[in-house]
């Protein structure tokens, strides 16, 4: 059974082309959007319908999107740094229940989820959605994100960017970049006449 799953995936990856349609720049801009791209892949790869089902739910589980363990403490240390916090996703599901069983769900200011707005990144109007919802600038909001095709657009509306590499195991630790960004900030001299 166990060697049968490489052939699926790699089933799955054809049938999905390039550029892959489970990437679509708008697959994530409503729950119904998301389970049509997936289930068209799905009959295309000949998948059987209870496999398809399962890999769906698989896909939709919140539970299976765990956070790293260095999370909480650079949440707290964010707080403690006055940081407004706003989570900016391509997701077709809420989220915000992984947020609260991790006890992390009264420290984000704002969600942005692109199911429930309709747009993902990386279309600039996201992250615009983002600033206007946490009341701040670009010049300062830091975007932090793994992926420089959609997260990396940030920049062209001038919001610094740190792109962290991507969390393979939730036991990675990564997330002192975002830390040691922002106690860089405190060290660089103001600019004049702010």
């Amino acid at each position: 059974m166990i060697e049968l799953f490489p052939r699926c995936l790699e089933t799955i990856r054809k049938a999905a082309g390039q550029p892959n349609r489970l990437q679509s720049p708008l697959g994530n801009t409503s729950y119904a959007r998301h389970r049509e791209t997936y289930y068209t892949v799905f009959a295309d790869a000949d998948l059987d319908d209870r496999l398809a089902d399962a890999l769906f739910e698989v896909d939709s589980d919140p539970s299976y999107n765990q956070f790293a363990v260095d999370a909480a403490a650079t949440v707290a240390t964010l707080i403690d740094r006055g940081c407004k916090i706003g989570v900016l996703s391509n997701i077709h599901f809420d989220i915000r229940p992984m947020f609260e069983e991790a006890h992390l769900l009264d420290s984000i200011d704002e969600f942005i989820l692109s199911s429930e707005h309709g747009i993902q990144k990386p279309d600039p109007a996201i992250f615009r959605l983002a600033l206007d919802l946490l009341g701040t600038s670009a010049g300062q909001t830091l975007m932090v994100g793994d992926r420089a095709s959609r997260d990396g657009v940030a920049i062209d509306i001038g919001m610094p960017t740190l792109l962290v590499p991507a969390l393979t195991d939730p036991r990675q630790r990564r997330l002192h970049f975002v830390t040691n960004a922002i106690g860089a900030v405190d060290r660089l001299p103001q600019p004049l006449g702010a």
